[in-house]
């Protein structure tokens, strides 16, 4: 496998053109990251000359829905599933939430849902709330020492009342990257169909969803180098047998079934460009291979970019790793997880965030809407913790900077 060249990728994104970014180092990806610049220009031209009603019978309609369709169908393509699979929404939240009132409907009471206490808020809150309408909530508890997610402790969760299991690919703390396709193929053989958050995972690399396996899968395009919307998969039999969600006369179109209202059609034609940078990678990295599938170049450029994660993660969770006035959550293997390094301080988090940013670090401190697996695992929720998340455009200088601003900050 070639190396990342990172003064490639860093090329591609205008924000490391811009002045004022000049000296600072951005480790809040995980909040969302700086757009590529083929959504930039994408977004740019769709507002330029394409802002009309798509699909309408006249020239700039067609282009503006033709542009809005092949975002769709490439961002299906590198992820493995049909075109009509993947839908847009406001947010991954609101996918989320409009998920949850679909299975408010199909779910029946005495049912069982499974759900951990690993997860972001998104992908646990709705989902719980279905008790009220007599739906069976059991929750896959993470070690409270180490936040892992055990298959030993989820197996005795599972039996043919189970409907659905919900789970991260990884936390948004924790970081450790959970086993998708074999917690699928768990879940599967009683029966349950899965929903995977893949909000943590998917700006580290886009995964093969067909090869997961499972049910649902999300993400956030504006953490995937993109605009502000939510993507989800949704396979075939399960969108079908929900109860659609949308206008009744776009009940027989898959990915019109689970958003209630308008799509924001610049941004859908602007993640068109996020296929763009996938594109670009591969032919920058590897020997063009006729024939090769978008979802074959996806996984070489995720393998890529994973690799060069791994290797900037480890000295900066080894320079950590003994350090007594933290806790660092998750692995302190790079390869276990995702680079998204959550501190539990002797001290309120914010302060330090501040106090990084006077060294040119860009971080913050909070509870990042995990409450739940940060109170598992015993943190003070008042304090918070303290985030320093990359992904790879993030290079070499940038860690040995962050690591100098933490020895300096750290030690005050």
């Amino acid at each position: 496998m070639p190396l990342l060249d990172i003064a490639y990728v860093r090329s591609q994104f205008p924000a490391f053109q811009q002045p004022g970014l000049h000296g600072q180092a951005f480790f809040e990806n995980a909040g969302g990251s700086f757009p590529c610049g083929q959504v930039v220009d994408r977004l740019s031209r769709f507002y330029r000359e394409r802002k009309v009603q798509p699909y309408a019978p006249y020239a700039l309609a067609q282009l503006g829905g033709a542009e809005m369709d092949e975002a769709r169908d490439r961002l299906a393509a590198l992820l493995g599933v049909a075109s009509d699979e993947l839908s847009f929404g406001p947010s991954t939240s609101a996918n989320t939430y409009v998920l949850a009132q679909a299975f408010r409907g199909w779910l029946q009471p005495g049912d069982a849902i499974v759900v951990t206490n690993q997860d972001h808020e998104a992908n646990a809150g709705v989902w719980r709330r279905l008790a009220a309408d007599g739906i069976v909530v059991r929750e896959w508890q993470i070690d409270p020492d180490t936040g892992h997610l055990s298959l030993d402790a989820l197996r005795p969760l599972l039996d043919e009342r189970v409907k659905l299991v919900c789970f991260p690919h990884c936390s948004n703390v924790v970081a450790e990257i959970n086993p998708v396709a074999e917690i699928v193929a768990l879940c599967h053989a009683v029966g349950a169909v899965t929903c995977v958050d893949g909000v943590s995972y998917a700006p580290h690399g886009f995964p093969d969803v067909g090869a997961l396996g499972t049910d649902i899968y999300l993400f956030s395009a504006y953490k995937t180098y993109g605009p502000h919307q939510g993507v989800m998969v949704l396979r075939r039999a399960l969108g079908e047998a929900l109860p659609n969600q949308g206008h009744y006369f776009n009940g027989g179109t898959l990915y019109k079934r689970f958003t209630p209202g308008g799509p924001d059609h610049a941004q859908i034609a602007a993640c068109a460009g996020m296929a763009d940078y996938v594109e670009a990678l591969y032919a920058h990295h590897f020997p063009v291979a006729p024939g090769a599938l978008p979802v074959e170049k996806a996984l070489a450029v995720h393998d890529l970019i994973r690799a060069y994660e791994v290797d900037l993660l480890q000295p900066l969770l080894d320079f950590l790793a003994p350090r007594r006035e933290l806790r660092l959550l998750g692995p302190r293997q790079a390869a276990r997880r995702a680079p998204t390094v959550a501190l539990a301080l002797n001290r309120d988090a914010e302060p330090v965030a501040r106090a990084l940013a006077r060294h040119g670090i860009m971080a913050s401190g909070g509870d990042f809407y995990a409450t739940r697996p940060l109170g598992a695992m015993g943190v003070d929720l008042s304090r918070g913790v303290l985030r320093l998340s990359f992904v790879h455009y993030t290079s070499r200088p940038e860690i040995e900077q962050l690591l100098l601003a933490l020895d300096r900050v750290l030690t005050v």
